[in-house]
């Protein structure tokens, strides 16, 4: 578990180094045992969030251990890890360049980077513009988010789930990429979107598990540099 905890507490610090986690969101993960998830306190800053401060939070979303209350969004977490056995990690964020795909009707948010084969079949939109905070609106969410590994919550922010810590923060980087450069494309004129057989020939060829290490390295190192992370974190 101190393992776990360690990532969260540096995913969430690259998060907010990089202006995707400000004052709100949260980062998850699903513990060994399946029944249970580590997410920070309510109240805690994201930019100095640390390991030992992670709550241990059931599929229940009722608190088992820890210091402070979960988030008041936790059903998010809760929710998708029970309808999605698949997902070991979940991220609760609100990028506004990225949220703003979830406004227009007119210009979906679709692949335009190689990195987006991830999201290649559907990002789908979640009409519930409020804070998730029932059971009953993380059911809906995980009902909307389906198979897919990303969701924009309508004039709200976005989820994106992975199978870990670092290829979710991989995810994320690609997930707000991806968005920014469509955002930027259409300014320039018709975008063409990259079509399945890019996404295909391209994921041929992509190795996930290295590519998440080489950003979790390039990310961590020059967070740390920066003394936004202790680097005795760095290692196990």
């Amino acid at each position: 578990m101190d393992t776990i905890r360690r990532e969260i507490a540096i995913c969430t610090r690259m998060l907010v180094d990089v202006g995707i986690l400000e004052y709100s969101g949260h980062v998850s993960s699903r513990l060994p045992s399946g029944d249970a998830f580590l997410i920070q306190p309510v109240d805690d800053v994201r930019s100095d969030l640390g390991p030992s401060r992670l709550l241990v939070v059931g599929l229940d979303g009722q608190l088992i251990e820890g210091d402070g209350q979960p988030p008041s969004e936790t059903s998010i977490h809760s929710e998708i890890y029970k309808a999605r056995p698949d997902v070991n990690a979940v991220a609760h964020f609100h990028h506004d360049p990225t949220t703003m795909f979830s406004m227009v009707a007119t210009r979906p948010l679709v692949p335009v980077k190689n990195h987006a084969v991830r999201w290649a079949h559907d990002i789908p939109i979640h009409p519930d513009t409020s804070h998730i905070s029932s059971v009953e609106q993380g059911q809906e969410l995980a009902k909307t988010l389906g198979a897919s590994h990303a969701a924009l919550l309508r004039g709200h922010g976005e989820v994106v789930v992975a199978e870990s810590i670092k290829t979710l923060f991989a995810d994320v980087i690609h997930f707000v990429e991806n968005a920014t450069a469509l955002a930027h494309a259409v300014l320039l004129g018709e975008v063409v979107p990259l079509a399945t057989d890019d996404l295909e020939k391209f994921q041929s060829t992509f190795n996930r598990e290295k590519h998440s290490r080489k950003l979790w390295t390039y990310y961590s190192v020059t967070a740390a540099n920066k003394g936004l992370i202790p680097v005795e974190w760095l290692f196990d």
